[in-house]
């Protein structure tokens, strides 16, 4: 029993040891026919880039705007006689255009050809008054020239005997008949009312049988002759753009386009004039363009532009000269440039950007006709990164 006990006891002793020495002894063989491990570095991806060359070219910047079509000549047409509407022109209506020196709108007149005829004879009287007092005039210088001969006299005659006074005064009344006249003819021409141009009626005040008085607002009329656009110019853009600061100075060429019922549409202006100061608050200067018969009454088939449309316009600049034109994003931060060198790797490159569009740089300096670089967008690009030119 004793004996029994002490197996057990060596048992649990040595078991832990053997197993222990067995596992080192596994350990070694492994260890004895581990291969060698080989240590490589390996680099990093090369980013797939697309370049272009740089290469200087002749540059006229394009300049852009917007504004709204407006009419160049705006009247609201008023009554210069007091009468009641007798009569409208069928085109008397929003929206109804019309003919130069056309009658839109007829007063009564009756009233003006009874002042036009009392007018007539107050004139015809007064001629008569005028010629009987320069025969009777004429009869005083012979009756006193007979009389100095008669009495071998010197006496000079005075005026009044010779009746001057009495023609002056005769002549003043036929001038004064004779401005009545003209003016009951002139009221009674103001009774037909039309506008001295082509237009549009954008609203109308009066119907008939309505009564007006001087200065009643009939109408409010627009010329269709010439349309203008407002285009604002920034400060900066007068650098390369020479705007006719005077009307009637040489004017230059500008596109306007507007979408219309989905199509695009273009029409061709002339800036003709800048309204000549700098506004307050956007800092900008306006220019005026002008469109000729926007409503197409020459029949020549073009898209009307109506006054009010929205158009935005693209305005030829001066010569700028030579210059790298490279897209806009291929210009980072801090206005550099990534050149890929030989070796495929970038460098970034400071360059002088006079202007940027909307989807161009304009550079002067900083470039080199021939240099590769590159138009992908690259995030956190660093310096000998290495990139794989695509294509």
């Amino acid at each position: 029993m004793r004996l029994n006990r002490f197996l057990r006891l060596s048992v649990r002793i040595l078991l832990p040891i053997v197993i222990l020495g067995v596992g080192i002894l596994g350990f070694l063989s492994l260890r004895a026919i581990k291969p060698e491990l080989q240590t490589t570095i390996e680099e990093p991806p090369a980013h797939l880039v697309a370049v272009l060359v740089a290469q200087k070219q002749q540059v006229r910047f394009e300049l852009t705007s917007q504004g709204t079509v407006r009419p160049k000549t705006s009247t609201s047409l008023v009554s210069e006689v007091a009468g009641r509407v007798s009569e409208v022109s069928p085109k008397f209506v929003s929206g109804g255009f019309f003919e130069a020196e056309e009658t839109l709108v007829n007063i009564d007149p009756r009233n003006y050809e009874t002042t036009l005829k009392r007018a007539e004879l107050a004139l015809a009287r007064a001629r008569v008054r005028v010629d009987t007092e320069r025969a009777l005039s004429g009869y005083a210088q012979k009756d006193w020239e007979k009389f100095i001969a008669d009495n071998d006299s010197s006496t000079s005659p005075t005026e009044l005997t010779l009746r001057r006074p009495q023609l002056a005064e005769v002549l003043a009344e036929f001038s004064v008949a004779e401005a009545e006249m003209k003016q009951a003819q002139d009221d009674l021409v103001r009774t037909k009312v039309n506008a001295p141009y082509r237009g549009l009626i954008l609203e109308k005040n009066v119907d008939v049988g309505q009564y007006v008085g001087v200065g009643t607002p009939l109408a409010s009329t627009v010329g269709v002759d010439f349309a203008e656009v407002r285009l604002p110019i920034s400060l900066n853009d007068l650098e390369y753009l020479t705007l006719p600061e005077r009307a009637g100075s040489s004017p230059i060429s500008v596109q306007l386009h507007a979408t219309v019922g989905g199509t695009v549409s273009i029409w061709d202006a002339k800036i003709v004039r800048t309204e000549g100061v700098v506004d307050t608050q956007s800092r900008v200067i306006h220019a005026v363009a002008e469109v000729s018969d926007p409503y197409d009454f020459a029949g020549v088939g073009r898209e009307l532009l109506r006054f009010g449309t929205f158009v935005h316009a693209t305005i030829q600049g001066d010569d700028a000269g030579e210059m790298f034109v490279i897209p806009r994003h291929a210009v980072y931060p801090g206005s550099q440039v990534w050149i890929v060198d030989s070796d495929d790797t970038i460098t970034p490159r400071a360059v002088t950007v006079v202007r940027f569009d909307d989807d161009y740089a304009y550079i002067s300096e900083g470039l080199e006709n021939g240099d590769v670089y590159c138009v992908t967008p690259i995030d956190r690009p660093l310096p000998g990164m290495k990139v794989k030119i695509s294509g």
